[in-house]
């Protein structure tokens, strides 16, 4: 049996940049429906490390084209991420339902990078688009790419910026830089790590945007200039969102779907139990079952065979949302999301919610107590679990909870099972010495024997004394009778986040021996945790 080998296509685009694609022509007679993805990769890895190969699809029926985006690959051009890419996203669509085995109907996939070039396209509001999938994929780069909260994702950041950085010097021949790149990208150093915004780490990061990302404000036009929110409308577009718990673009996921469903074309939103890459059943350091291994390319050939082929295969009659439930091992389908505003469990403390893992108390009253807590850059708290380098997913967190600069605020046992399923946040009244501190709050599901496992969590930077919410990120989550819930806060989760050093600069001003230790405390009184209504689920149901 031979290895399916695609055929190598070229366009131009408006400005006269060569974009090179594989193209993979199905067995028959055509025209057929075209499915396309443009990504920064290199076009032959295809998102296989979530997708079926292309191959698979063209055996399906579609004539599948795999591009190289500007000045990646073998296309000519120079790459700027996202500027580019409405214009060539909607050039390539021009050019692909024009080829004579195209019948003019296009549909796009892929996830990341992929999912961006998705909307991109669709912002182009190009006919031949008629259905898109995007999947784990930011909407506005400053909220869900860059930053989170107001505070630089530093692993994710200096990492992609490696990586992007590495493929410039493939294409140029730099041995020693690829290497060099290759290198941060898979591991940074202590020292990288600990002083990002270093003349070394500058200079070898030289030509991609990491530079731009610790110095732009948040509030520059830099960043909505780059956004799908920027210049997306509400096109009616059939869209499959799908996400995952732990993938660091959730919030992206959400607000896409959010944006999108405002039309009158039909959206569907799935979100499973998955990192960034891949969608298996091991999340971080859980295995969660047979359900939780990734069925999407099975649906997403039942979203284009419907839109695409004109087939009814069922999707428009699909529940419009379907969780993965971390805790029951299984799919659970609802109506819409999130759900109604849900109940406040307040904290409480004896004063010993630092030193003492059960001095404080989640969901319960008592009088005001203020625990206090130090920040020491010199021995962070390590990011442990979560939705961002270097651990994502479900992980044992009970030594970090045990940490005396981690509050902890632990519920009684459940009397009865609990359905959660939407958004969790995070009110406290806290302070600091400094006029910049950060907040990081996980919610654990806490076993009989003591181990606790996180389920969600956010992270913010805050200035001045007083409430700061921390949006924590979704959830769907059976608890059990006898189980209880956990707050952790600390005032760092690292290296996911960039060290505050307590000025509020912008993360290029800082450098390491700018760190310093800061003291904070929270106010039991005004602090509590929203957790989203109770909510029933429809039915089981796999995606």
């Amino acid at each position: 049996m031979k290895t399916p080998m695609p055929e190598v296509v070229s366009m131009r685009t408006r400005d006269g940049v060569r974009l090179d694609a594989d193209l993979y022509v199905p067995e028959g007679d055509g025209p057929f429906p075209a499915l396309l993805m443009r990504q920064p990769y290199g076009r032959r890895i295809a998102s296989t490390v979530t997708y079926a190969h292309p191959s698979w699809y063209a055996a399906q029926g579609y004539l599948v084209v795999i591009q190289d985006v500007r000045g990646r690959g073998t296309s000519e051009g120079r790459f700027e991420p996202f500027i580019n890419e409405q214009r060539d996203g909607e050039d390539t669509l021009e050019w692909l339902a024009a080829l004579p085995a195209c019948n003019g109907r296009v549909g796009m996939y892929g996830f990341s990078y992929q999912g961006v070039t998705q909307l991109f396209a669709a912002a182009s509001g190009h006919p031949a688009l008629q259905a898109i999938a995007p999947a784990m994929t930011g909407f506005r780069l400053d909220r869900d790419w860059a930053y989170e909260g107001g505070a630089f994702r530093l692993q994710n950041s200096l990492s992609w910026a490696a990586q992007l950085g590495a493929e410039s010097d493939r294409r140029d021949g730099n041995h020693e830089r690829f290497a060099q790149r290759y290198r941060l990208g898979h591991g940074p150093a202590a020292d990288e790590l600990i002083d990002p915004a270093s003349p070394a780490v500058r200079d070898l990061l030289g030509g991609t945007f990491y530079g731009d990302w610790l110095d732009r404000s948040l509030d520059s036009d830099y960043w909505e200039e780059r956004s799908v929110a920027g210049c997306l409308p509400v096109v009616d577009l059939p869209a499959l969102h799908v996400g995952g718990w732990f993938d660091s673009f959730l919030t992206g996921t959400f607000a896409t779907f959010e944006h999108l469903r405002a039309g009158a074309a039909h959206q569907r939103l799935v979100i499973g139990p998955w990192t960034h890459l891949p969608w298996t059943p091991a999340v971080g350091q859980a295995w969660l079952g047979d359900a939780a291994q990734s069925t999407i390319d099975t649906l997403q050939l039942r979203w284009f065979d419907h839109f695409l082929k004109g087939h009814d295969t069922g999707v428009d009659r699909d529940p419009t949302v379907q969780l993965y439930d971390l805790r029951a091992n299984r799919w659970r389908a609802y109506a819409d999301y999130p759900p109604a505003p849900g109940t406040r469990l307040p904290l409480a403390s004896d004063g010993s919610a630092g030193f003492d893992i059960g001095g404080g108390r989640l969901g319960a009253t008592g009088e005001p107590v203020v625990d206090t807590f130090i920040h020491d850059p010199w021995r962070p708290v390590p990011a442990v679990g979560g939705h961002l380098a270097p651990s994502p997913g479900i992980h044992d967190r009970t030594v970090v909870d045990a940490r005396p600069d981690v509050l902890t605020y632990t519920g009684a046992p459940l009397g009865e099972d609990h359905q959660l399923a939407g958004p969790v946040s995070v009110t406290l009244n806290a302070a600091a010495d400094a006029d910049s501190f950060d907040l990081c709050a996980v919610l654990s599901v806490v076993d009989a024997d003591g181990r606790a496992r996180n389920l969600t969590q956010g992270y913010t930077r805050a200035r001045g004394n007083g409430p700061v919410t921390v949006d924590l990120r979704g959830t769907c989550a059976l608890l059990r009778a006898g189980e209880r819930l956990r707050l952790s806060v600390s005032g760092a989760c690292y290296p996911a986040y960039a060290l505050n050093d307590g000025s509020g600069r912008a993360p290029g001003a800082i450098r390491a021996a700018d760190l310093r230790i800061l003291t904070l405390s929270v106010n039991t009184q005004g602090s509590w945790v929203e957790l989203p209504a109770q909510s029933l689920a429809m039915k089981e149901e796999n995606p």
